[in-house]
């Protein structure tokens, strides 16, 4: 049975809204139901539910921030490669459905195909489109298509700038620890950027530096355009690519200009280099 995560601040826009769904979809398991986008994003890492339903503006954790969290749990799980109890297929990430009164921005998310999006109040006929989507794209995976995590962090980056202009401004300058010296670095210059526990590393032509900053603020906080997320803990420059082999596994390896590391790209983000 399908099962899905409810996520909305109004109790009576949730209760809307199950009503709808019981209506258009009436074998759909409704396991959950969260006041706030911290509330979703525990949930669905608690249910691994095959569809999320999140009002776009909540308080303190907007749906587009939990989408992106809950996004993220599904590349942690990709590159596990197991699932959350250990004796079962890996879980993929539930499909996304925003629930908003601000057309503008699902619109832009719904045409690219990632999520889908109903407008408030939820009306029967509009649910039953997203409903028949949501089936369409269920049935891919059981087939084997795999869900587009990358052009789904992608988007909702796009999407948090639009909701939020100024909230992170785009860095123009990288502050690191070069031996016992800080040092400006311009982000252009960066030819990518790795983390591990504790540092990330900026790795430019000529010099190797530390940060404290995490791979998931740097998302927020750089050109989605120009720097690409190809693994939980990579980041690179889109415009320092050298080109893109795989190696005797499989696995998509990225070369830069400039420097002879190649960098790993998880199965989450194959989709950037379809093709290769």
């Amino acid at each position: 049975m399908t099962t899905a995560v409810i996520a909305d601040d109004e109790r009576l826009l949730r209760e809307q809204l199950r009503a709808r769904l019981a209506e258009v979809w009436p074998d759909l398991d409704i396991v959950a139901e969260a006041k706030n986008g911290t509330e979703a994003v525990a949930l669905t890492e608690k249910h691994r539910p095959d569809v999320v339903f999140l009002d776009i503006r909540m308080p303190g954790m907007t749906g587009i921030e939990a989408a992106r969290a809950i996004a993220q749990l599904q590349v942690d799980d990709d590159d596990a490669e197991t699932s959350a109890t250990g004796d079962g297929p890996p879980w993929h990430g539930p499909e996304i459905v925003f629930i908003t009164a601000y057309d503008q921005y699902a619109i832009e998310a719904f045409e690219q195909g990632v999520v889908d999006y109903v407008l408030k109040p939820a009306e029967r006929e509009r649910l039953q489109v997203t409903v028949d989507r949501i089936k369409q794209r269920l049935a891919g995976r059981s087939a084997g298509d795999a869900p587009d995590a990358s052009g789904m962090q992608q988007l909702l980056q796009k999407l948090t700038a639009k909701i939020n202009p100024g909230l992170h401004p785009r860095l123009r300058w990288i502050q690191a620890t070069v031996g016992a010296s800080i040092q400006m670095i311009p982000v252009e210059d960066v030819l990518f950027f790795i983390s591990d526990e504790k540092y990330t590393r900026v790795q430019t032509a000529t010099l190797e530096a530390l940060i404290r900053k995490p791979i998931k603020e740097l998302v927020d906080e750089l050109d989605a355009d120009q720097f690409w997320q190809i693994h939980r803990s990579t980041l690179v420059n889109t415009r320092m690519i050298a080109g893109v082999t795989r190696d005797l596994r499989g696995r998509q390896l990225v070369a830069v200009r400039g420097h002879p590391e190649k960098l790993e790209v998880s199965r989450s983000y194959a989709g950037l280099f379809k093709g290769m």
